[in-house]
């Protein structure tokens, strides 16, 4: 009898300890996430590596531009096919805002632009986004992406999304003035 309870009991005991330590180990070996904060774009100097992502056809919302700083220790990586964007390195801040600018600006529903720093694990920046806001008649939100920063032995994997409700919206077979198809 004794030895069937604490059978049971390490059968229960085994499971919650597994889940425990993989939660442990996935929080310090899987990276972490990086921080953003709101910028002027008249801070941002410097030579960058500029990443611009989407823009693939004109009402293409899933757009954004990151720029990499040059010369630190990090390298900075877009987690999508090579199709889905472009890489031009060695630019000056100037011509990477105004490059970025443009870019995130062609769709048809642009409003402005959001600038953000990206921070290391240590308070630096990085990097910056720039991050297209649209008017909100169409999707029912300015801000359309989830952006995550994600680092793990000096690399900064980008992952880039629509939020699911502005997907679900994009989806949902709507035309430009809100009745189904």
């Amino acid at each position: 009898m004794e030895t069937s309870i604490s059978r049971i009991l390490s059968l229960a005991v085994l499971p919650i300890l597994a889940i425990l330590l993989l939660t442990l180990a996935g929080s310090c070996a899987f990276g972490k996430y990086l921080k953003v904060e709101t910028v002027s774009p008249a801070d941002i100097k410097g030579t960058y590596t500029l990443f611009l992502y989407g823009g693939r056809y004109m009402d293409d919302y899933e757009t954004i531009a990151v720029m990499a700083e040059e010369g630190t220790p990090y390298t900075f990586e877009i987690y999508a096919p090579d199709f889905n964007y472009k890489v031009k390195t060695g630019v000056p801040s100037d011509k990477a805002l105004a490059e970025a600018k443009r870019f995130v600006s062609s769709n048809h529903d642009f409003y402005r632009v959001y600038f953000s720093k990206i921070l290391d694990e240590a308070g630096n920046t990085i990097g910056y986004e720039v991050k297209p806001l649209y008017y909100p008649f169409y999707l029912r939100y300015s801000d359309v992406l989830d952006v995550a920063y994600k680092i793990q032995n000096q690399k900064v994997t980008v992952y880039i999304k629509l939020k699911p409700e502005v997907e679900k919206s994009l989806d949902s077979g709507r035309d430009r003035s809100g009745s189904q198809n």
